[in-house]
């Protein structure tokens, strides 16, 4: 799952994906497998990259 997560830079917007309701939250960093992102509903989190493949968020239109 590490190679999907490789593509997150600082300041993409992504979605976890079994945890729904912490909202988009915010890449802050990826090193390694690593990576931080800030939640709305769940603050700043750190995944584990080998074990949850983030969902990226290109839309958050109306």
């Amino acid at each position: 799952m590490e190679d999907l997560n490789a593509i997150l830079a600082p300041g993409m917007l992504v979605r976890h994906p079994t945890q729904a309701e912490w909202g988009v939250g915010q890449v802050q960093s990826n090193v390694g497998a690593r990576v931080t992102v800030n939640f709305p509903d769940a603050g700043k989190v750190v995944i584990d990259g080998t074990r949850i493949a983030l969902v990226p968020v290109f839309d958050t239109g109306p």
